[in-house]
Formats: structure tokens, C-alpha cells, sequence
């Protein structure tokens, strides 16, 4: 299994895992600067990941990413629904009880 480097000097084994790609990203450049990581340096590190990836490598984690995307707006549409219907039934009087 091929690996790739990141700014920290952590390799990272690529074996198609996004959850393991995004859990280096958080520990090796989140949590090393003690949460004081801007939008470039996340942006420089994804694109310095990319670029050592072969295409086929970017292909796997590309569709890995849109996967997990798609799962997550469809929880995140979900909960709104629910949201919604518990607001309205929030507002409603109960059935059988005097006004």
C-alpha cells in the first residue's frame, strides 16, 4: 500500500479509507496547531495530498468523498424533516382536552 507524506512528516497509508484520510487531517494539522488552522493551510495540505495521489488513488477517494457527502445531506435533510414535524406537533392542541 502506498503512502504519502504530510507537512507534519506523518505518512499516511492510502487504502481508499476517507474517514482515515480526514482523521490524519484533523489530528496532524488541526490539533497540532492547537486549533489555529486557517482555511489555506487545510486548503495547501489537501492539495499536497492530492498531488502526491496517482489518478486511479484520487478516483477511489474522490467517489469515497462523494459517498460520504451524499450519507451526510441526506442525515442532515432528515433532521430537518424531523425538526419540522416535532414543531408542528409542538403546536398543536392534543386531542380530547378542553380549550
Amino acid at each position: 500500500m502506498r503512502r504519502v507524506r504530510l507537512s507534519t512528516g506523518y505518512e499516511l497509508r492510502l487504502d481508499g479509507d476517507i474517514l482515515g484520510l480526514l482523521e490524519a487531517l484533523y489530528r496532524e494539522v488541526t490539533l497540532k496547531r492547537a486549533l489555529q488552522v486557517s482555511f489555506e493551510d487545510m486548503m495547501r495540505e489537501i492539495q499536497s495530498l492530492v498531488e502526491q495521489m496517482s489518478e486511479e488513488e484520487r478516483r477511489r477517494y474522490l467517489v469515497e468523498s462523494l459517498f460520504l457527502n451524499s450519507v451526510t445531506y441526506e442525515n442532515e435533510m432528515l433532521d430537518a424533516y424531523m425538526r419540522k414535524l416535532g414543531a408542528r406537533k409542538g403546536r398543536r392542541r392534543p386531542a380530547g382536552r378542553p380549550m
